[in-house]
């Protein structure tokens, strides 16, 4: 049997008109993945508003909104897959106030595509894009230099703009990018190398994005295993049944393994792995299950299953990174909750520690409050405890949401530092 297809998930940004929409839909197109009546509606559409080459951008521009303006608003998820490999990807916005959505598609990104257009070079929110990427540690970031076709396919333009991405990539901490001139419009080192860039000897953006390692992160990290429902459906068959169930965040659960429930402490040994397909000794991350243990320990919803020789974090207060996303500020005394995994807690930010400064790069001085769309250190001081990891060991048990106790709303992305608030 074939080994099965690996699969990506990645995501686009970069700033309005930059050809993040162009781009995907040329993917879409050169990879076969538009089916026919779906061409023949954005031929139709392109042709109603006057445009004679096909406008591929309709293909992922969705909403009526977007159409009427020519823009991306909301995060558009599409599908497709080469022969050798599957990839979920979101196309996310290019205004500065949709920078929450950008959040949202980069939130569970293992690649990110950055678009500039060749003849703007990098611009304020190419630089917010790439933060977004740098403080979510999306583990690959591309660089698309497009629209090389309309600056005459010119190797110094494109250069400059490579080095001037990598000097602001270094500084952010942002470890591999790979930097490639296209075309979306046209196609040009899109899926097939570009007779026009003969000076360009890289990958074009479709075989990076099938050679870039995916899927592996997640299962090298220590074993984390929210609790989402216990389950006793005391049947004749199983009157003594008691299974925990949820999605296994990262690592490898096996039979056999010693595990400890946190934050209340109670420890036991996995006896069995349930899945919808029956019984299994192993299951690794991403995989729903439901786990069987020896002792009949006090677990429940919100609680965290890890190996003894594993353990997380168990805090009381978090020193974290804010990406804070609502339309009122933050400030210090606020009073808000934290969804951490499946438990959710109540908690006050008790300082603020920092903000990221879009133009120099570096943090500043504590600021007086978070505004719409920026990055900032906080200190959180939590009503119960949580087990956390720090952002930077394990990207899926180290984020949480900041939500607004009143509404409901969520107010903030939240990244574990690496060591308690003190």
């Amino acid at each position: 049997m074939a080994p099965p297809m690996s699969l990506l998930r990645l995501t686009t940004a970069g700033s309005v008109d930059d050809g993040k929409s162009t781009l995907v839909g040329r993917l879409l197109q050169d990879t076969q993945s538009i089916l026919v009546d779906q061409l023949a509606a954005v031929d139709r559409a392109t042709r109603a508003r006057g445009g004679v080459q096909l406008d591929l951008a309709l293909l992922t521009d969705g909403l009526r909104a977007e159409r009427e303006q020519g823009i991306t608003i909301d995060v558009a998820y599409r599908y497709f897959a080469t022969p050798t490999r599957k990839f979920v990807l979101a196309d996310c916005p290019g205004h500065v106030q949709y920078t929450r959505n950008t959040v949202t598609g980069a939130s569970t990104a293992e690649l990110a595509v950055v678009l500039v257009d060749a003849r703007n070079g990098l611009v304020e929110q190419t630089r917010r894009h790439l933060a977004v990427m740098a403080f979510l540690r999306v583990p690959h970031v591309m660089l698309a230099v497009n629209k090389m076709d309309l600056v005459d396919f010119d190797e110094p333009t494109f250069r400059g703009i490579e080095s001037e991405f990598a000097a602001v990539a270094g500084s952010l901490g942002v470890p591999d990018v790979v930097t490639v001139p296209v075309s979306a419009l046209h196609g040009d080192n899109i899926a097939t190398r570009s007779a026009r860039t003969p000076w360009y000897r890289g990958p074009t953006l479709l075989e990076h994005l099938e050679a870039v390692p995916a899927g592996r992160e997640a299962v090298a990290e220590p074993m984390r295993f929210p609790v989402q429902l216990v389950l006793r459906p005391r049947t004749t068959e199983h009157p003594d049944y008691r299974g925990l169930a949820g999605q296994i965040a990262s690592g490898v659960l096996a039979v056999g393994d010693d595990v400890i429930a946190l934050p209340s402490g109670g420890s036991s040994t996995v006896t069995g792995i349930d899945t919808p397909d029956g019984p299994v000794l192993r299951a690794t991350a991403g995989q729903s299950v439901t786990v069987l243990l020896t002792d009949e320990i006090d677990v429940g919803r919100g609680e965290v299953l890890a190996r003894l020789e594993q353990q997380p974090r168990v805090v009381t207060e978090l020193a974290a990174d804010l990406c804070w996303l609502a339309d009122r500020p933050l400030r210090p005394g606020a009073r808000v909750l934290i969804k951490h995994g499946t438990r959710t807690v109540r908690a006050i930010v008790t300082a603020l520690t920092g903000r990221l400064d879009l133009h120099t790069l570096h943090h500043t001085e504590p600021p007086a409050s978070l505004e719409l769309n920026e990055i900032g250190g906080a200190l959180i001081r939590l009503a119960e405890p949580l087990a956390v990891d720090s952002y930077a060991t394990d990207r899926h048990t180290g984020g949480f949401l900041v939500i607004d106790i009143a509404d409901g709303n969520t107010l903030a992305a939240g990244l574990v530092g690496s060591r308690d608030a003190e």
